[in-house]
């Protein structure tokens, strides 16, 4: 079997090391006899991983002692009407800055839920190719809390800053697409969520770190299931969580540690590959990027060709080197390669080869 380079957006590439090390416990989890996802979640087994999975992701971001970190299902996507639900019992409206497609569906939830929300920035009037300025967000008065998204996994937008806020208004950020891609300071932080499917782990799961003070804000009709103290109580096991999806989470939490070397090890390999293909992108008039440099992101980079009636062969000549997942999103259209950590930079190496031999044979 060879194994290909995949630039998919999600669900991502995982670590071969992490792929390997489940294939050899599948059938018989460190002589247990079963594999992990046919444990009971209350077995002393899976509490041991569960448990082992939360203190190595606590040690690798730093996570300070009043802040609860739950593993919760649905997606990032229910989290965005988790967020007004878990926040907005005394009342206040939801504010957004809206700088992609991601950010403006967590806004729609919001409105669906009548909670009354305010976009306090937009990148609209730019066309979506920077993020809004920190002098430019105007909060209401009633603010229950600010959220954003930190990356933008379609346009590749990602934000070079992390916004201030009053003290009494919490800063709330979807960081599905970055999170772990290098350190970060959760302090500044009231809630962090995350869909795991890009650099945690498998589809299924999704990370919440929320600081303790912030799970008695919920509403009365917020459903049991999204309630974040209710998660919190049962260490996250409210219900049969998605085990197996934890099980290899937690996998890839030790690989950072252990074989990356953590965070900052990490943020230097994201570095390098982002600048080595927006080099390549800069570098030839066959390609684009529409971004501004500081708002480029490093783990989602959409390019467009000079000729977009390339674009078939393009992906069909990618594909058969061995480059994966490289179509755009369907709502704009071209490419995109996603640089997530477990993307090696041999993966990124290849792909500018391709890029250089592709631009040569069709410009």
């Amino acid at each position: 079997m060879t194994r290909k380079f995949n630039f998919c957006a999600g669900p991502a590439a995982l670590p071969t090391a992490v792929l390997e090390r489940a294939r050899d416990e599948m059938l018989d989890y460190q002589g247990r006899g079963l594999s992990v996802m046919e444990m009971s979640h209350r077995s002393d087994e899976f509490v041991a991983i569960a448990r082992k999975a939360e203190a190595d992701l606590r040690a690798l971001l730093d996570i300070p002692a009043n802040y609860r970190v739950l593993f919760m299902q649905g997606g990032a996507s229910t989290q965005f009407a988790g967020v007004p639900l878990n926040l907005l019992g005394a009342g206040g409206a939801a504010n957004y800055l809206y700088s992609g497609i991601w950010g403006k569906k967590a806004i729609k939830e919001a409105e669906h839920l009548a909670v009354g929300s305010h976009v306090a920035a937009s990148s609209e009037s730019n066309g979506l190719i920077a993020v809004p300025r920190q002098n430019a967000i105007q909060l209401s008065g009633d603010a229950g809390y600010l959220h954003y998204t930190a990356n933008e996994t379609i346009g590749g937008l990602e934000f070079d800053y992390i916004p201030e806020v009053p003290a009494d208004v919490p800063l709330v950020c979807d960081m599905s697409s970055s999170i772990l891609s290098g350190p970060l300071d959760v302090s500044r932080f009231g809630v962090i969520y995350a869909g795991a499917q890009k650099n945690i782990g498998p589809a299924g799961l999704t990370l919440v770190i929320v600081r303790e003070d912030l799970l008695d804000r919920a509403r009365k009709d917020c459903p049991t299931m999204l309630n974040w103290k209710t998660a919190a109580e049962a260490d996250s096991m409210f219900n049969t969580p998605p085990t197996y999806a934890w099980y290899l989470s937690g996998l890839v939490f030790e690989w950072l540690k252990d074989e990356v070397g953590g965070l900052a090890a990490m943020n230097a390999i994201n570095d390098r590959k982002a600048q080595t293909l927006y080099a390549a992108i800069d570098g030839n008039d066959f390609y684009s990027n529409p971004i501004v440099i500081e708002n480029r992101s490093r783990m989602n980079v959409p390019f467009v060709l000079a000729d977009d009636r390339l674009d078939a062969a393009f992906l069909a000549e990618s594909e058969a080197a061995g480059l994966l997942n490289l179509a755009g999103h369907r709502s704009v259209g071209g490419m995109r390669a996603s640089l997530y950590n477990a993307v090696p930079e041999a993966a990124v190496t290849a792909l500018v080869d391709f890029m250089g031999d592709f631009a040569r044979r069709h410009g």
